[in-house]
């Protein structure tokens, strides 16, 4: 995973839980997940309009 080993992201742990603290993980693991979300909804969302007028198209040549 991007190279990182075991202790790195240990170390990553340590240093976000002391600049956000405990009580807010839970709260940015869970924008964090939503924003993953979103961005796959929006991936997703672009490759089907690229493909449609495609579609379309080739219905119309027919």
């Amino acid at each position: 995973m991007f190279g990182l080993g075991y202790q790195e992201l240990l170390i990553i742990l340590v240093i976000v839980l002391i600049l956000f603290g405990a009580n807010r993980l839970p709260e940015l693991a869970r924008s964090l997940g939503s924003s993953v979300k979103e961005f796959k909804k929006g991936v997703n969302e672009a490759n089907k309009e690229e493909t449609t007028p495609a579609r379309k198209d080739e219905e119309k040549k027919a």
